[in-house]
């Protein structure tokens, strides 16, 4: 998808902020696109956010697969924010179709305040009477107060403390279809984009991560991570209970250190076995953790998962290059060139912009 995430359009805008009209756009296109995913059994999905949400070349937003389950049991965690999680899985540890619900009022908040805050806070505001202090201030005067009162109580339905008193994904598409404004606006007019893929012909001046990526270069790639280290993780928050400082941390820091042992080694079974550990321990999270993981699953033949781990690099960490690049070359193993070359661009325009910024 060339036009990035909804956390990027949403909350880190550079030119406008998004329009009233087509937050109302995203939120119908995801209630249909969760509806879709119900009626086809897979109503599960996991940590709903607005990384999770990407735009298509016609600015229209698309629901990643990346997040989707085939049971409640899989995935170890939910989110790195507890105050964002909902209310059932933090009692029994399993995700319901009423969890992703909650999970999509959080976003709907998103879609209203224009950034993320706790559901707490905003249903003691809404409960209030006070629903405009909700909104973002930059749509003032450009949507009509009972639209905003309508969205704010789909919300409030969506956050519910029990499950059976959310609506399901079809009430969340008739309720939202009747809100929809200029219907007959594109979304790349609305969001204030081209039309279309920038053309890929240019050529690419890559740095030499990018340039091993795009030559399929493990062992540089390795090289040039393990050289590396991590330092891209500072600015990464990690929220720790005392509880798992005094009962978890020790295990879990211990499981990182052998994997980078494993793979500096290049023993990159073992490698994933430990950083696997890492993760699933749930204490910290490392976007060069699912680096490593990532090229120790392309070097044990598993592209897919590889995928998968610089996706989650990307989640964790939005505006680091490496995740595009070794997404791109994950891409090229599976025989994906073209959007392989697409995110290798864009993995190279964000190193651009940082280094201009710097």
């Amino acid at each position: 998808m060339p036009n990035e995430t909804l956390a990027k359009h949403l909350f880190h805008w550079e030119t406008q902020p998004m329009k009233w009209s087509m937050r109302l756009r995203v939120a119908s296109y995801l209630a249909q696109a969760l509806e879709y995913c119900s009626s086809k059994g897979r109503a599960l999905y996991h940590d709903l956010n607005a990384y999770r949400i990407l735009f298509d070349q016609e600015g229209n937003p698309r629901l990643s697969c990346f997040g989707l389950m085939k049971n409640s049991r899989d995935g170890k965690s939910y989110s790195t924010n507890l105050a964002f999680t909902p209310p059932e899985y933090m009692r029994t540890g399993r995700i319901t179709p009423e969890s992703v619900v909650y999970s999509f009022g959080t976003l709907l908040l998103d879609l209203l305040s224009g950034k993320h805050i706790p559901p707490s806070h905003a249903l003691d505001l809404i409960r209030g009477k006070n629903f405009l202090t909700v909104m973002d201030s930059c749509l003032e005067g450009h949507f009509s107060n009972d639209d905003g009162i309508e969205l704010v109580r789909l919300a409030s339905r969506c956050l519910q403390y029990e499950g059976r008193e959310r609506p399901n994904a079809k009430s969340l598409v008739t309720a939202l279809t009747s809100l929809q404004k200029e219907t007959e606006v594109p979304s790349y007019v609305l969001m204030g984009i081209t039309n279309g893929t920038a053309s890929s012909e240019q050529t690419l001046s890559l740095t030499p991560l990018g340039d091993a990526c795009s030559r399929m270069d493990l062992t540089a790639i390795h090289e040039i991570l393990e050289k590396v280290g991590y330092k891209d993780d500072e600015g990464v928050a990690n929220e720790l209970s005392f509880h798992m400082w005094t009962n978890q941390m020790q295990e879990t820091l211990i499981s990182k250190k052998r994997g980078d042992s494993a793979f500096r080694a290049k023993d990159f079974a073992a490698a994933i076995d430990c950083y696997t550990q890492f993760i699933d321990g749930g204490t910290m999270i490392s976007p060069t953790v699912f680096a490593r993981r990532c090229l120790s699953y392309l070097m044990s033949d598993m592209p897919q998962e590889a995928l998968g781990d610089a996706m989650q690099a990307q989640v964790v960490s939005p505006e680091w290059p490496t995740a595009y690049y070794l997404q791109a070359a994950a891409l090229f193993s599976l025989g994906m060139d073209n959007d392989a070359q697409e995110t290798l661009k864009d993995g190279t325009n964000l190193e651009i912009r940082k280094n201009n910024k710097s």
